[in-house]
C-alpha cells in the first residue's frame, strides 16, 4: 500500500471492517426479511447498524435509507425529483458524474447548474440570485470535491436554501471518513458510499427527510420500510459501520493539520521543482489527502503509465472519467481544456506514510525531465 495514492477513487478496506462483515456473514447471512428466528437475528443486525448510522448523522432512523453506494443514491434523488415535483432542481457545477448525469436524463432543462468560483468553491451569491429568480425544490451541492479536494460550503448553502424554501442535497461521499465537523447529515439528503472510507464496495446510505413517507427508490419489494426494494446486505453494512467509526477514531486522534502536513510538504517541493505546475484549488479549505497537479508537460496518461511502473499509483482525476478527457469540474474553475488535460490527482489515506510522500515527490521530480 505505500505507493497507493487514489483513495478518493476507493481505499483498501479497513481490517475492522473486513472483521465486522466476516462476523456477520458467518453469523448474519440470512435474510433480515425472513420470519425464523435466525434471520431476526440478522435483522436486528441491521437495524443497530441503522441506529449506528442515524447517531453519527444526528437524525432519526427513520431517515436512513441502505444503498448499493453513491451513484444508486443520486439517481434515487434526481428521479424522485423529476416525478414528485415540476420545479426545477439546481445543481453546482461541482458535481459528480453519479448526481449530474442522472440529472440531466432525468430532469432534462428543469436541471440548472450554478457556478463556481475560480478557487473550486461554489458561488453561493450565483446560487442566491438563483434560488429567487427559479425557485427550485431542490439544491444539490457536493461536500468535498472528489477531484480537488475543496470543501465546498453546504453549511452556507443549507441556510440560504432553508431561507428560500428549497431543500438541500449533498454528496459526501469524500467527506465521510475524512472530516468530523460539521455534520453533513444536517442537509436534507445525504449521500455516502462505504468503499471511500474503508467500508466494503456496494454498499452506502442515502439520508432522506421523515416527512417523505412516500419517497422511493428501487420498486419491488417492502424492504428499508418500502423505500428501496431488494434484499439488505447485512454484513456489508456492519462493515460499514466499522469502518466509520474506525475512521473517526483515527480522525480524533490525529489534527486535520497534521495530517496535511506531508501533502503540504509535497506539494511545496513540486512547485519548486517544476516550473509551471499548478494546483487548482490549493488556496481553498480542501481535504487533508488530495492534491490535484496540473503538470508542466506530457500527458496525464503519460504520467499515471510511468509513475504505475515507478510503483506509485494516481489517477487522472474522477475515476469515472477515465481517459484524460478534460474536467467538468476544472472547467468550472474556468481552466483551458489543455490544461486540464494534464492533470494528476493525487489522494492519501489512513495508512499513508509521510515517507510515502517523500517517495512519491522524488518520482515526480525524477521523471519530469523524461516526459515531454
Amino acid at each position: 500500500m505505500n505507493g497507493y495514492f487514489d483513495w478518493n477513487a476507493t481505499s483498501p478496506l479497513h481490517p475492522d471492517a473486513r472483521a465486522a462483515w466476516l462476523l456477520a456473514s458467518d453469523a448474519s447471512w440470512h435474510n433480515p426479511s425472513s420470519l425464523y428466528k435466525e434471520a431476526a437475528a440478522a435483522r436486528d443486525l441491521l437495524e443497530h447498524c441503522r441506529e449506528r448510522a442515524a447517531d453519527l448523522l444526528d437524525t432519526s432512523t427513520e431517515e436512513i435509507i441502505f444503498t448499493s453506494g453513491a451513484t444508486e443514491a443520486n439517481n434515487a434523488v434526481t428521479r424522485w425529483f423529476a416525478d414528485s415535483s415540476s420545479a426545477p432542481v439546481l445543481l453546482s457545477s461541482l458535481e459528480h458524474p453519479a448526481l449530474t448525469d442522472p440529472a440531466t436524463a432525468f430532469l432534462g432543462p428543469r436541471a440548472i447548474t450554478f457556478p463556481a468560483n475560480p478557487d473550486g468553491t461554489a458561488n453561493l451569491n450565483a446560487l442566491e440570485h438563483l434560488l429567487v429568480t427559479h425557485r427550485p425544490a431542490l439544491v444539490s451541492l457536493i461536500a468535498a470535491s472528489n477531484e480537488t479536494g475543496v470543501l465546498q460550503p453546504w453549511p452556507e448553502a443549507l441556510a440560504l436554501c432553508r431561507h428560500h424554501g428549497a431543500l438541500l442535497h449533498t454528496d459526501a461521499s469524500q467527506w465521510i471518513g475524512k472530516i468530523l465537523l460539521p455534520n453533513p447529515g444536517l442537509a436534507d439528503f445525504v449521500t455516502i458510499s462505504a468503499h471511500k472510507f474503508g467500508g466494503p464496495k456496494g454498499i452506502g446510505i442515502l439520508k432522506i427527510p421523515a416527512s417523505l413517507h412516500r419517497f422511493r427508490s428501487l420498486r419491488g419489494g417492502p424492504q428499508e420500510s418500502s423505500r428501496r426494494a431488494g434484499t439488505e446486505n447485512t454484513p456489508a453494512a456492519a462493515a460499514m459501520l466499522a469502518a466509520w467509526d474506525a475512521a473517526i477514531s483515527f480522525l480524533a486522534s490525529n489534527s486535520p493539520d497534521l495530517l496535511a502536513a506531508p501533502r503540504d510538504s509535497f506539494e511545496s517541493s513540486l512547485l519548486s521543482a517544476l516550473p509551471n505546475l499548478e494546483i487548482p484549488g490549493r488556496s481553498a479549505p480542501r481535504l487533508w489527502n488530495t492534491s490535484l497537479l496540473l503538470m508542466p508537460s506530457g500527458t496525464n496518461t503519460k504520467w499515471v503509465a510511468r509513475l504505475s511502473r515507478a510503483g506509485f499509483q494516481v489517477s487522472t482525476g474522477s475515476a469515472c472519467s477515465r481517459g484524460g478527457g478534460a474536467s467538468e469540474v476544472l472547467a468550472a474553475m474556468n481552466i483551458h481544456p489543455d490544461r486540464a488535460r494534464l492533470a494528476i490527482r493525487v489522494s492519501s489515506g489512513w495508512s499513508t506514510h509521510p515517507d510515502s510522500w517523500s517517495a512519491l515527490t522524488n518520482a515526480f521530480v525524477s521523471l519530469a525531465p523524461l516526459i515531454s
